[in-house]
């Protein structure tokens, strides 16, 4: 495994390696933590994830895919009626419109499937970029830096880059790291974000849990 150097003498690229050699191994099978069973599912899943945990979204989409298994079925729902279902997420009422329109959108520009691009991805209604990437890299096999929140937090808290900004953050990583890391690294850093660098009581804070990044984090903010 690589040695850290001092800050002073270590490039950004030299320090995101290091970042890279520790997680990945700890979290080498990672992966979407949302239940999906195709391209579909997930791209709906990952849209009703924002500003809402996995465990809620894993918690409504079952009932969600019953009753509109495909961009078809859901184009043609009652806006009400996909309220209903998923209520109990964040921002249901938006969220509603916006998964309706995609399928709509979906159905009627492509031809049903969901589309591969970035650019097209992001053309749909409530699809940002971390969502495109996820969708891409999961179903398309296609690299993607996916900045989440818990990513965002555990790169701002290492010193990666100096500001919360999804889209900065997405660049510098895509800058720094080779093209084959893109997608592992970022399910690596969600992972360590979801479970050791947590928004709360991050695991360097606490005695009886101990940070694999211990050594080398600048524990920003903390």
């Amino acid at each position: 495994m690589p040695q850290p150097k001092h800050d002073t003498e270590a490039t950004l690229a030299e320090r995101i390696a290091l970042v890279k050699a520790i997680l990945l191994p700890l979290w080498p099978d990672a992966t979407p933590l949302l239940s999906y069973s195709d391209c579909f599912g997930l791209l709906c899943a990952v849209m009703l994830s924002a500003q809402t945990t996995d465990e809620q979204v894993n918690g409504v989409t079952p009932a969600l895919f019953v009753k509109y298994p495909n961009a078809q079925a859901l184009a043609g729902a009652e806006m009400q009626d996909v309220e209903a279902l998923i209520h109990s997420v964040g921002f249901f009422r938006t969220k509603a419109r916006h998964l309706v329109a995609t399928a709509q959108i979906i159905q009627t520009q492509f031809g049903g499937m969901v589309p591969r691009s970035i650019e097209a991805l992001t053309s749909l209604p409530g699809v940002g970029r971390k969502t495109a990437n996820l969708v891409a890299s999961a179903c398309f096999g296609s690299p993607g830096i996916i900045v989440d929140t818990h990513v965002m937090r555990v790169v701002f808290r290492l010193g990666l880059y100096p500001k919360k900004d999804p889209a900065a953050i997405e660049n510098c990583l895509r800058t720094n790291l080779a093209e084959e890391y893109h997608t592992a690294f970022s399910h690596a850093l969600n992972r360590h974000g979801k479970f050791v660098c947590t928004a709360r009581r991050p695991a360097c804070l606490r005695e009886d849990s101990r940070c694999p990044l211990d050594g080398i984090c600048p524990k920003i903010d903390l």
